[in-house]
């Protein structure tokens, strides 16, 4: 198998000061261009999970929906939205969590998970934790357990999975800064 922390490395690329000055943003679009390193990913993901008996995969919007939805195909489970308050249809269990600039609601359906399913939850970046953090919580809330946390790209010098501990000690990412 290739190495895909440093193929995920050559493709991201920094953009300075965004979305803010003193910000470095790590730019995944480069690797959407890319079909066979965006298989590589989904490759590297799934032989990572393809034994720990996970029953979900739950995506924050709307970047964990790019490579969460086609793990879940592989894994052969189902796919859960987590999305932004108002854009679900169906009956909703909602969880209001605070960001750097203000606060945010996330909801999912009432009939997305089962008691007791254990819920792998993906996103592109772990960066302070907050939207991971509120996932997990949201999850919960449901009834099922979170088996871990999936990243793309962590920057761990923000420390976001120390957020993220209190729900699994399972949290991984494809490439660290």
């Amino acid at each position: 198998m290739k190495n895909i922390e440093e193929e995920l490395r050559y493709a991201i690329r920094d953009i300075q000061n965004f979305p803010k000055e003193g910000v470095i943003f790590k730019d995944i679009t480069p690797i959407m261009t890319n079909p066979v390193l965006s298989n590589d990913v989904v490759d590297a993901m799934y032989h990572k999970y393809k034994t720990k008996g996970i029953d979900a995969v739950a995506g924050i919007e709307s970047r964990g929906f790019l490579f969460g939805y086609p793990l879940a195909m592989r894994l052969n489970v189902p796919f859960v939205l987590i999305r932004k308050k108002g854009k679900l249809p169906y009956d909703k269990i909602s969880h209001d969590y605070d960001l750097e600039y203000g606060s945010a609601t996330i909801e999912i359906h009432t009939d997305a998970l089962k008691t007791g399913d254990r819920v792998l939850i993906h996103d592109d970046l772990l960066a302070t934790g907050g939207s991971a953090e509120a996932a997990g919580v949201l999850v919960e809330k449901s009834g099922a357990i979170v088996y871990g946390f999936d990243f793309l790209v962590s920057i761990d010098f923000l420390k976001g999975a120390n957020k993220l501990i209190k729900f699994s000690n399972k949290i991984t990412s494809l490439v660290a800064y």
